[in-house]
């Protein structure tokens, strides 16, 4: 059977009717911008990701410029980036002026290397540095990481596109960062209809400055404190997100459950499925493979003939990306980006997948690796 390796269009019995309610009534009020919608949904997101402030913007990219923005960096500034995330994360540190100093991998978990990290504080005295929360989890090294960054006076910008629901130690993932960013893009755990994103601290100063630049650096309607862009989350987006809030806890259950089922069903096979590091609870974004080049090309051959999707996340490095030629500083390598990008293979995973999706993949790949 054919198997999407994202179905965004799977939601709750009366979903789409209360959806379509939502959308006449703010229809017919001219209800657009700001107001109660928006307003409910960073209250929600403060009370369930137990941070101090939420201020929503207009996608998950605004979100790390908007953050790198109040955090004060700028021209002239040094940045370490992760080399294996998405695009955006290099694409910010780009766009407020500054350069990045690219940071390895680390293999076990798909975060950024703790060693790079220290020799890059070491050699290029950077002003912040990002990290990003990739798989649905996030670093095993998170806890050093963010004692480093704040013994060597370096800000920490965590990027938590990926990581909504995830769980550190007990706690929300976002609850004890300097400064967060998530993004609402539907394909994401917790999705809008479109475009979406936010920024979490517990900062007054940081928040602040994050709403400021968030609507033409406004103190008032016609009055400006800075230079700031149009990066507002429209009331239609965060309505959708508010009643997608309702059923997140079932969808993440729904996640995990797949997520698990592929490590028991897949072990003993020639690959590796990703284990959730130590502390962590994941939120079953995406099931991460590890194979050789040669079996992972004929692995996708045969899913691409039976109908099964599959995802490569991430199929470079960013410092090999033709778009990063003139903008890296420096690149602080031990060498295993390159390679680690060549073995991932990612499987279908979305909410309420059914048992005879999931058995129709693991089929699949057990016929063509045993």
């Amino acid at each position: 059977m054919a198997v999407p390796f994202v179905d965004l269009k799977r939601f709750e019995s009366g979903f789409l009717d209360r959806w379509m309610e939502k959308v006449s009534t703010m229809s017919s009020t001219a209800s657009f911008i700001g107001g109660s919608e928006v307003a409910k949904l960073e209250v929600a997101l403060c009370e369930r990701l137990r941070v101090a402030y939420t201020v929503s913007c207009a996608n998950g990219t605004d979100a790390l410029q908007l953050a790198l923005r109040a955090m004060g960096v700028g021209a002239g500034d040094v940045v370490l980036v992760p080399d294996v995330t998405f695009w955006a994360t290099f694409e910010a540190v780009v766009n407020v002026g500054a350069s990045p100093v690219t940071l390895d991998v680390d293999p076990e978990d798909g975060g950024v290397d703790l060693t790079s990290i220290i020799r890059a504080i070491d050699n290029y005295a950077p002003k912040a540095a990002i990290i990003a929360h990739l798989y649905g989890w996030g670093s095993t090294q998170l806890k050093a990481i963010r004692q480093l960054c704040t013994e060597r006076g370096v800000m920490l910008l965590e990027d938590g596109a990926q990581c909504y629901g995830v769980e550190y130690n007990g706690n929300s993932i976002y609850q004890d960062a300097l400064i967060s960013t998530t993004s609402f893009y539907p394909a994401k755990v917790l999705g809008a209809a479109g475009d979406g994103g936010a920024v979490f601290t517990n900062n007054p100063d940081l928040a602040d400055r994050v709403r400021q630049l968030s609507n033409h650096g406004r103190t008032q309607h016609y009055g400006y404190a800075s230079v700031g862009w149009n990066s507002r989350m429209d009331s239609l987006q965060a309505a959708f997100v508010n009643l997608s809030l309702d059923h997140i806890e079932q969808r993440l259950a729904s996640r995990r459950q797949s997520a698990e089922y592929y490590r028991q069903q897949l072990r003993g096979l020639p690959l590796r499925v990703m284990d959730v590091p130590e502390g962590y609870v994941e939120n079953g974004y995406c099931n991460v493979c590890h194979l050789e080049a040669p079996l992972r090309a004929m692995l996708e051959a045969v899913l691409k003939a039976e109908g099964i999707g599959f995802g490569n996340i991430y199929p470079g490095a960013l410092s090999a990306q033709p778009g990063a030629e003139g903008y890296i500083h420096a690149a602080v390598s031990n060498g295993r980006a390159a390679e680690y990008c060549t073995t991932v293979l990612n499987l279908p995973l979305f909410p309420y997948m059914t048992a005879d999706e999931l058995e129709a993949v693991v089929a699949v790949v057990k016929k063509t690796l045993v």
